[in-house]
């Protein structure tokens, strides 16, 4: 999802949200695709040079939008965020922590056993790992934050110009 990042973060932000569904509707209704195979063409990350201007395109809309309705994508992720964890803390259920586990080692297990060679790749193997790291990724940002500042700073130091 890295490509997609780099061309419509603001897409790329509302799929890892709360707001998951206008994205998928956005890159579905701009790419043609039924709203199913939006993560199967966005896995493939294989497209044309017209599909990714629509894909811009679609991101320019969808921030008109979210600026007309007052939304701040990064701010609702990040309140989607603190009350998932507060409802963490009220309950102390012990399902979070153990389907965190649970992930962990699956993804690092599938890792591990690939590059050893103990695991022949298979395309149902690659889909399960992508959605394990997906997985991974969300439990890093639930309980130890988002890497968003971290982006931002990142993205801010590239895109400025060296003193000489």
């Amino acid at each position: 999802m890295e490509w997609l990042k780099q061309i419509a973060p603001t897409i790329a932000t509302c799929l890892g949200g709360p707001l998951a569904g206008l994205a998928v509707t956005a890159i579905s209704k701009a790419l043609g695709v039924d709203e199913d195979k939006v993560q199967d063409t966005i896995n493939e990350g294989k497209l044309s040079a017209d599909q990714i201007v629509c894909i811009k395109q679609a991101e320019i809309e969808l921030q008109k939008s979210a600026q007309e309705l007052g939304l701040n994508f990064e701010q609702l992720a990040v309140q989607d965020r603190a009350s998932a964890r507060d409802l963490q803390k009220e309950t102390k259920s012990i399902v979070p922590p153990i389907l965190s586990v649970l992930v962990t080692v699956g993804f690092f297990g599938i890792l591990i056993g690939l590059m050893s060679g103990q695991i022949h790749t298979s395309d149902a193997l690659m889909l399960m790992l992508g959605s394990l790291g997906t997985a991974w990724t969300g439990i890093i940002a639930f309980y130890f934050g988002s890497s968003a500042s971290s982006q931002a700073k990142d993205a801010m130091i590239h895109n400025s110009t060296p003193l000489k």
